[in-house]
């Protein structure tokens, strides 16, 4: 009898339904390297980088400059160790000073590393809903030329620009902001973790849109799905004093090229891809502005970032939603109290996008008691998917 039992259990295990697959949409840096692109980083011809001698980080290096119309590139282990190089290289005399704006990424995600590491101080201004910097701003935080201040040097600006939903600086506003700092004799320096979106979604090309920068970070896990790796590009001198730089702060890989072919395979194959991303965020968002208690501001949807507002009348909190949805399988990310984000990204599909917002729809309608239904399986990702990201 007990034989019997245990075999019918055994057979009711499995014939029932697998779990839903998770759906990751707190980044576009969760993604997983392709088939594809792992074999393009099993076969790739390595060297010793910190000598000169890998061949296919020479060539992502050279690939990535020529397309942004620049001399030079440096391929780094991060995002922040391209701004961080970048922020050193221009403010190499210490006691200088970086303008950027207070919602920068650079300013509130990468430890104030220009200050602890580099000894340049950032000034911050006003940064306005789109992104931008007030020019007004701008010019009046340069300093003067005068003892008790710092020597300004550098302005930072994003693109797209994270905190402000992945919207895109326009390029004539780059030129205008790239004119003061040439009249002020300053540099001007982009943060462009998502550049790539940022091409795809204004239809300009890597040369325009870094026409007027003196150094742009480019990040190639993120949007591009690589699973390693950023370049800082620029002119010569920059980036000869950035690879002095990337030495000291320990970013010298040796046999990088394996990392190296991830970069090159995504720029051959994921940039225009990431146009479905785009789309992806769009519907997602047209779904959950549907939603009582849920605002989005769709005209600010406009590349892979998809923000939105849980208000007082929601049947859960910003928390409580995210929790739910993790209970779910669905992970999303609270970004600022009220504010919930998505990103969609290279491993979410068009059902991906259709499932998360039934889940938010789901969690919503059936409020608070919903939590504790569905958390097997699931539970483990609950406790971590709130704090709010940088990424």
């Amino acid at each position: 009898m007990r034989a019997a039992a245990r075999g019918a259990r055994r057979a009711l295990m499995s014939t029932a339904a697998p779990p839903p697959r998770q759906i990751d949409l707190r980044s576009d840096t969760v993604t997983r390297p392709t088939h594809a692109m792992r074999a393009a980083m099993a076969s790739a011809e390595v060297g010793d980088d910190v000598f000169g001698d890998d061949p296919t980080v020479r060539r992502l290096e050279g690939t990535v400059a020529d397309m942004f119309g620049k001399r030079a590139a440096l391929f780094v282990p991060s995002g922040t160790m391209a701004n961080l190089i970048a922020v050193m290289a221009h403010t190499w005399e210490r006691g200088s000073e970086y303008i950027l704006g207070d919602k920068a990424h650079v300013f509130l995600y990468e430890q104030g590393g220009g200050a602890q590491l580099g000894g340049a101080h950032p000034r911050t201004v006003p940064t306005r809903a789109d992104g931008t910097l007030a020019l007004e701003h701008v010019d009046a935080a340069i300093r003067e030329d005068d003892q008790h201040y710092p020597v300004t040097k550098l302005i930072c600006l994003e693109n797209t620009h994270n905190k402000c939903g992945g919207l895109v600086l326009p390029p004539r506003y780059v030129r205008d902001v790239a004119a003061l700092a040439r009249a002020r004799s300053l540099a001007l320096h982009v943060d462009g973790a998502r550049i790539w979106n940022a091409i795809v979604a204004s239809g300009v090309d890597g040369g325009q849109i870094a026409a007027d920068v003196d150094s742009l970070a480019v990040c190639l896990s993120k949007g591009l799905g690589a699973p390693v790796g950023s370049l800082l590009v620029g002119s010569a001198e920059i980036v000869a004093r950035a690879r002095r730089l990337r030495k000291a702060l320990g970013g010298g890989m040796r046999q990088s090229g394996v990392l190296a072919a991830a970069g090159l395979h995504a720029l051959e194959h994921h940039v225009p891809r990431l146009a479905d991303d785009h789309a992806r965020a769009r519907a997602i968002g047209a779904e959950l502005a549907a939603l009582p208690g849920i605002t989005v501001d769709m005209a600010a949807v406009r590349t892979n970032l998809l923000f939105f507002t849980v208000g007082a009348d929601a049947r859960l909190d910003a928390p409580e939603l995210v929790r739910a949805c993790a209970e779910r399988g669905v992970l999303l990310l609270q970004f600022d109290g009220p504010v919930c984000r998505i990103v969609t990204h290279l491993d979410v599909s068009d059902d991906d996008a259709r499932r998360a917002a039934a889940v938010v729809r789901e969690a919503l309608e059936r409020g608070p008691a919903a939590q504790a239904e569905g958390a097997r399986g699931h539970a483990g990702y609950a406790s971590g998917c709130a704090r709010p990201g940088a990424g």
